[in-house]
């Protein structure tokens, strides 16, 4: 396999969850050092780091709320330090719940936002900044989802938070196409896997109809995504930026 990332560094956020450590795999495999953070403290993730690092690249943890604007600067300077200057920049933690217009709290609506969109604009503005002051190109991709322009009344802080994900790339993506930092988001559809996949393992009866409702007739795994950052990342797209690949089997078809 050819290491079209040797040298370079991968930094992931949510990078133990199962899309962010398929991501985190992916890069490695290509060659690419791994810088990941997540709630999880270091030594509850130890397993995972070592399926990373058996590949033979440098693997770095941190744990860091990504919510907090300062952490997550402190944290990206921390892996500059440790791994180098990472170039690879892949905008993945968030969170979910069910709670509709009237159920949802004002405290849960700040949560939810803190995270899904303000997380990712703190992790890519402190990252980004370092490629302009390091004069470096990079690649950046945003975890977004489909619920990000297709209404979703059971999870509305989720929808709104992607929708003004997709808006946020277009923003940096035009900011820093001069510089040949391509700035991209994938929006997956139903993934058999992380925050979809919790849900269907809690409600196994559900399954088959949302596997039927997928004009594919098939839910994504974690890997089929992780395998899509890498697409968006590889060094051979030197054109595609403020764009959202769209990977949902048909679903904003109906």
């Amino acid at each position: 396999m050819e290491k079209i990332f040797k040298d370079q560094t991968a930094i992931i956020s949510g990078g133990i969850g199962d899309i962010g450590f398929a991501t985190a795999i992916e890069m490695a495999k290509l060659g690419a050092h791994v810088a990941l953070c997540g709630r999880r403290s270091p030594d509850a993730v130890q397993e995972k780091l070592a399926r990373i690092a058996v590949h033979g690249v440098q693997v770095d943890y941190r744990q860091v709320d990504i919510a907090d604007a300062v952490a997550v600067k402190r944290w990206i300077e921390e892996v500059n330090d440790a791994l180098g200057t990472a170039t690879l920049v892949i905008a993945n933690a968030a969170v979910t719940r069910f709670a509709g217009i009237h159920e949802i709290t004002a405290d849960e609506w700040l949560a939810d936002m803190n995270v899904n969109l303000n997380g990712a604009f703190y992790m890519t503005q402190a990252a980004t900044a370092q490629l302009l002051e390091k004069q470096l190109p990079g690649r950046v991709v945003f975890v977004g989802s489909w619920a990000g322009t297709h209404v979703h009344t059971h999870m509305p802080a989720y929808s709104v938070s992607k929708a003004g994900m997709t808006m946020l790339c277009k923003c940096m993506a035009l900011a820093l196409a001069p510089h040949d930092i391509l700035v991209n988001e994938i929006a997956p559809g139903y993934v058999d896997a992380g925050l979809s996949g919790r849900y269907l393992e809690a409600n196994p009866d559900k399954v088959s109809e949302l596997t039927e409702r997928v004009p594919a007739k098939r839910l994504m795994s974690a890997e089929e995504v992780a395998k899509q950052i890498v697409f968006l990342c590889h060094p051979e797209n030197k054109q595609m930026t403020g764009s959202t690949l769209l990977m949902d089997g048909g679903l904003s078809l109906i």
